[in-house]
């Protein structure tokens, strides 16, 4: 059976008005003082759950079939590289079964320049895309068009107005502190 994902796409709360507004109208706790537009998995969860899963003796699945992303799993489960292109997100493969990596470093390339901007264009992009070593960059691109372009190309797609920042790939910012290290080396 493979473990599904520590983070984003899985397992993390998406942690809206809506929700906080249920919280609470139903006397509950609220878990965090703010809510965020992306799923909350504070590092410190995060740690707590790679410290569990952690097999140091096996050097080719050091955390066993673990991930960040649900897509990851997925396509561990198949056989297949990650349809999402996380692997340019590089922090987010440290916890990775190798031959998992493998899979997904063989199947990521960027895609030309020409044909993301032209994409990006027609599907209401207001800006040119930008293609950097970690993704393709878009500009008033609505997030249903940015995952279609992800899901072709196989590389992530962000927009440029809400950046993904190193070790908080598609992570709301609480709970996270500036220059922590990522998972521990296996």
């Amino acid at each position: 059976m493979t473990r599904t994902s520590v983070n984003d796409e899985g397992p993390g709360l998406f942690f809206r008005d809506e929700i906080a507004a249920y919280y609470q109208e139903n006397g509950l706790p609220s878990p965090y003082a703010d809510t965020a537009r992306r799923k909350i998995m504070p590092e410190q969860t995060e740690r707590r759950i790679l410290r569990l899963f952690r097999r140091p003796a096996d050097s080719e699945e050091p955390w066993g079939p673990l991930f960040r992303k649900t897509s990851c799993a997925v396509a561990y489960a198949h056989g297949l590289a990650d349809y999402n292109g996380h692997f340019g997100i590089t922090e987010l493969c440290d916890i990775c079964p190798k031959r998992q990596i493998g899979l997904c470093a063989a199947a990521w390339t960027a895609p030309a320049a020409a044909d993301a901007d032209r994409l990006a264009a027609e599907l209401g992009a207001t800006g040119p895309a930008e293609i950097t070593e970690r993704a393709i960059i878009t500009e008033g691109l609505a997030e249903q068009p940015r995952y279609f372009m992800q899901h072709g190309y196989g590389f992530q797609v962000h927009d440029r107005a809400h950046p993904h920042r190193e070790r908080r790939h598609g992570r709301a910012e609480i709970g996270w502190r500036e220059g922590e290290q990522g998972a521990p080396t296996p």
